[in-house]
């Protein structure tokens, strides 16, 4: 896949709740820091983080807003609207870092207003 078909990829599984195909898309090697979690080293470990995703919201989608796509990197700025088991409504927006080596996902990043996924005001 192209990098931009990875992006595509990312968020249409992200979307669909396919956490484990979407972890398909990191490299073995990958590393993410994740303004929640912090930094997550390895595809598996990524994969066994987002196994609890379904738990933890009721929906969640993160759509795009913006894509920037050059050579081997990409930019993308979305908006995430979730809600939680409780009803609490998640409302933020993203920038998201992506660097890719062998048609995989090698490095992300990304970074968000982190007060509505910790009960604050959205």
């Amino acid at each position: 896949m192209t990098p931009r078909e990875i992006v595509d990829t990312y968020y249409t599984l992200a979307n669909g709740g396919e956490w484990d195909r979407w972890s398909d898309l990191f490299a073995a090697g990958a590393v993410v820091d994740e303004q929640l979690a912090g930094r997550i080293e390895g595809r598996e470990t990524l994969r066994a983080a987002v196994k609890g995703f379904p738990e933890l919201y009721r929906r969640f989608t993160n759509t795009p807003r913006h894509v920037l796509v050059d050579g081997e990197q990409a930019a993308v700025i979305s908006h995430i609207s979730a809600v939680t088991p409780d009803g609490r409504r998640i409302e933020a927006d993203v920038a998201n870092y992506f660097r890719f080596e062998g048609g995989l996902i090698a490095y992300m990043a990304n970074f968000h207003d982190s007060v509505p996924f910790t009960g604050g005001a959205t």
